[in-house]
């Protein structure tokens, strides 16, 4: 039987990028693969005819990338004219990835626990709203660029506040959430509906903002269970093969979805975990499923991060207890809504399963694309406010709230800005610079800088606080010009 499972073809990968986006994934994750793995790269503009056929012609069965928002409409597309072609992530697992606005209707349906949401296409509407609801309120930018250290999240004490915040930034649609006092985030990255990294993300005191761009501090340890199994859900909600989600943590003690992604910043071993899931799914078991304990992150956590880099294929084999070790195991427990649960038992509560195969579009774009079809037919959107109930129907288009995104509109994030961006800085200049893209590529240090600038410090000698903090000052400047 192995003999012949061993000559059984394989599905042809190929690996989709498009220019100026960062790249999830590389060859590289999918270490092992014996056939050859294909490129394929969009083009924008009026690329996807050629697209089509270039897939075509390469033979690919199965097309690994992430999609952004921009291009998401034109990839739906795309993947109606390629029936035979596999998509990973699919068309319905990113439409939550797409925007702010999809998060939410992708919780609506699902009954996924999210703060207070209010989506407006109309300006009036949204004006009359902002009269008359209690503060302070969340503004968020739902398309467009990625949220980079929550620079596109607001929060509002006053309707003027309001008022004067979207005449300035020209939202659309205009998005808004209950403020909700939380004690933290957690994020958690999961690969087959299991988590395999979770962190907590703490504000400064007195700041609402857990992102460490904005002083917020990071942890990994006692992640509750109860927390993970909402997490869980929503990923097999989302019939996704690999998942984050940033889950708030109330004050009132209750758990609340903020952002889901398809897209996300992941260590280097965690892209290689997705990628050798990914081949046991396309292999029919020829390859293993990699085994991740659960709360493996606890003691990865602790690890210097540049020992993390030097050990990227990062494996863990099955446990079996030994006499001895058993009996210190079994001192490791968490306590949980059930009780108290030795760890070595908890992991089997979440294994990492299959997705299931979907043969028709769960959210086609003639339904749900409401920020491009909005003004544009004679069907009726609403603003909602939560699963249950629903404001009036809108019936006409504000030309002052109607900007489309365009794909023009996306952020540019080209090895040449980065250059450009570390040699405005004193004490950084074109051989620095130089050093540090060697060692970082644009998508890593663009990581670092949101998440651990520190690790600037860590593999550079020379760079001391004094230029770290320049940079920093650089790189929100350079934000601010999104």
């Amino acid at each position: 039987m192995a003999k012949k499972q061993s000559k059984e073809k394989l599905p042809k990968i190929g690996m989709l990028y498009l220019d100026h986006v960062l790249r999830f994934f590389d060859k590289s994750n999918f270490r092992g693969w014996p056939d050859k793995i294909e490129t394929v790269i969009y083009h924008w503009k009026n690329d996807k005819d050629r697209f089509v056929r270039e897939v075509k012609r390469k033979k690919i069965d199965i097309l690994i990338g992430n999609i952004p928002a921009t291009a998401y409409e034109t990839f739906r597309e795309i993947a109606r004219e390629l029936p035979d072609v596999q998509f990973i992530p699919s068309l319905d697992t990113q439409f939550s990835n797409k925007s702010k606005e999809n998060v939410t209707r992708f919780a609506w349906k699902y009954d996924i626990p999210i703060p207070q949401t209010y989506i407006f296409y109309d300006m009036q509407k949204a004006d009359k709203f902002i009269e008359e609801t209690e503060y302070p309120k969340i503004i968020k930018k739902s398309y467009g660029p990625s949220n980079y250290g929550g620079y596109f999240v607001h929060k509002v004490d006053s309707k003027q506040e309001a008022r004067n915040l979207l005449a300035q930034k020209k939202y659309s649609p205009a998005y808004f959430q209950d403020f909700v006092p939380m004690e933290a985030d957690v994020r958690v990255m999961l690969i087959g509906h299991k988590p395999v990294c979770a962190f907590w993300r703490r504000p400064p005191e007195g700041e609402w903002l857990t992102n460490t761009s904005q002083g917020g501090s990071m942890d990994y340890m006692d992640v509750p269970k109860e927390l993970l199994d909402l997490a869980v859900e929503v990923s097999k909600a989302a019939n996704a093969e690999y998942w984050a989600c940033d889950i708030a943590v109330g004050e009132d003690g209750k758990y609340r979805i903020l952002e889901c992604a398809t897209a996300f910043a992941a260590f280097p071993y965690i892209r290689d975990w997705i990628g050798q899931y990914l081949m046991h799914k396309f292999s029919n078991g020829r390859f293993p499923l990699p085994n991740i304990p659960l709360y493996n992150w606890e003691e990865l956590g602790k690890m210097d991060s540049s020992i993390l880099r030097t050990l990227r294929y990062i494996t863990f084999g099955k446990y079996t207890p030994s006499y001895d070790g058993a009996y210190f195991l079994d001192k490791k427990r968490r306590e949980t809504q059930d009780g108290e649960i030795y760890l070595h038992e908890l992991d089997a509560l979440f294994p990492m399963l299959p997705t299931k195969e979907r043969t028709k579009e769960e959210w086609p774009s003639e339904k749900w694309n409401f920020q491009d079809n909005y003004g544009r037919t004679v069907r009726k959107v609403h603003a909602k406010s939560n699963p249950q109930e629903r404001d009036e129907a809108v019936a006409e288009s504000s030309d002052e709230f109607s900007t489309d995104e365009s794909e023009e509109s996306m952020v540019i994030l080209t090895e040449k800005k980065m250059k450009k961006l570390l040699t405005s800085v004193e004490g950084i200049g074109k051989k620095k610079t130089k050093k540090i893209l060697k060692k970082f590529d644009t998508a890593e240090l663009v990581e670092t800088l949101e998440e651990g600038p520190e690790k600037l410090k860590e593999e550079f000698s020379w760079f001391k606080k004094k230029v770290l903090n320049k940079l920093m000052k650089q790189w929100e400047k350079f934000k601010n010009k999104l």
